[in-house]
């Protein structure tokens, strides 16, 4: 898990011991590995600024690649193996005063960082359908969500084990000790955020879940409970539940799900007291996809999560999270599939969500709403097969806090090495 500091890391790889191995112990043959090149675009521009920050625009250009390597495993009851995963990030453009749009890292002289890297292995054991990992994790969780909405993804290290024994659950467990940000390099503690505003005053030394999910109805609905904990800041609790409902030509979905969170261990945040309820209704058919969310906030505090992450709540996107204290949301989507017209690889999003009675503590009541035009292809043929072209653009209004004007621009091309 040592963070390596050159921009030859994608070939670093080449030099672990894996050759060692007894090629046809399973260990090869179940081995997968893959390459992504990532190249992104991102503006953000801000308005009427509120806060201590009075920069105006965000606005970077970089260079990505993901490389994923997976083991398969050795024979024997218990089966061991290794995975690794290594990311590169290369500036393209920036400037001191367009910095901080989390794809590159900044350094203390306010520029960002010409490049930035990091080698993350993780050693598994498999015993059944139990599964032990320890070293660099990535889990995907209703407490910890994976957020890979920037350049490179962000990681943890730790330990995690997930086992599905019974048919239909799943149920899983970790200690998380330190994370890699998605614009890092290196090892750091975790911070908590409250609604949109990371909390740098306190940092945890860990982070430890317990959850699992039960599919049933063949598989058309899910049940969800989940635990997690930011040590001395906060625990939280999770409940969900999804279906989805074949009706004629029509296939509707439900996603409901309700959190409570409360401060936890020696507090370093002081009191929090926030219960989050959501609802997301969708209806498809052929190409089309509608979607209803409804989604709000109990309690004293704004909705807790781990830095920087996004979270599974209906309502949350990657610019406003409407997520504050006390705050009612409403959201109206609309998707479509142009494989439906004959134009395979082509999908569009629109969505509208609008948000108040957030409690601001400045006497008034906050009000914000946020859209969002998302459209995305992916190259069917050709020698650009696989090529995929994704373009965002997004309004968001706030009384409360700073107004957003957003563009991102995303590239990305996946080798199959293994």
């Amino acid at each position: 898990m040592t963070p390596q500091k050159t921009p030859y890391l994608i070939l670093s790889l080449a030099a672990c011991p894996f050759a060692s191995m007894a090629a046809d112990s399973g260990f090869f043959e179940g081995s997968s590995a893959t390459l992504q090149a990532r190249n992104y675009y991102f503006s953000r521009d801000f308005s009427d600024i509120v806060g201590t920050s009075q920069q105006s625009k965000a606005e970077e250009w970089a260079q990505g690649f993901i490389l994923t390597y997976k083991s398969g495993y050795t024979p024997g009851p218990v089966g061991f193996g290794v995975d690794a995963l290594g990311l590169l990030g290369v500036k393209l453009d920036s400037s001191p005063d367009r910095v901080n749009s989390g794809l590159l890292s900044t350094r203390e002289s306010g520029r960002a960082a010409d490049e930035y890297s990091r080698l993350g292995l993780t050693f598994k054991a498999r015993l059944s359908n139990t599964e032990l990992k320890v070293g660099e994790l990535q889990p995907n969780l209703p407490v910890l969500a994976f957020s890979d909405i920037r350049l490179l993804p962000p990681s943890y290290q730790g330990v995690a084990v997930s086992s599905s024994e019974l048919a239909g659950l799943t149920v899983q467990a970790g200690h998380l000790s330190t994370t890699s940000l998605r614009n890092e390099a290196g090892d750091d503690k975790m911070l908590a955020m409250l609604g949109h505003l990371p909390q740098r005053q306190a940092q945890s030394d860990a982070f430890d879940y317990l959850g699992g999910d039960y599919a049933f109805n063949d598989k058309r609905s899910s049940l969800s409970l989940w635990y997690g904990q930011l040590e001395d800041i906060y625990a939280q609790g999770f409940v969900g539940f999804k279906h989805s409902q074949p009706v004629g030509n029509w296939l509707l979905g439900a996603n409901l799900g309700y959190y409570s969170a409360r401060e936890q261990g020696d507090e370093l945040l002081g009191k929090i007291d926030n219960q989050a309820f959501f609802s997301l209704l969708s209806a498809k058919r052929g190409g089309h996809t509608f979607y209803l969310g409804y989604q709000a906030m109990y309690g004293d505090s704004a909705f807790p999560r781990v830095f920087a992450n996004i979270t599974p709540l209906g309502n949350e996107v990657p610019t406003y999270e409407f997520a504050y204290t006390d705050e009612r949301s409403w959201q109206v989507r609309y998707d479509y599939d142009f494989a439906a017209l004959g134009a395979p690889g082509l999908t569009t999003t629109v969505r509208y969500i609008r948000g108040d009675n957030v409690d601001t503590g400045l006497g008034f009541e906050g009000k914000e709403h946020e859209r969002d035009l998302d459209i995305a292809y992916v190259v069917q043929s050709g020698s650009l097969q696989g090529l995929g072209i994704r373009l965002r653009n997004v309004a968001a209004r706030s009384n409360y806090r700073s107004d957003i004007d957003e563009n991102r621009v995303i590239l990305s091309y996946t080798w199959t090495l293994l």
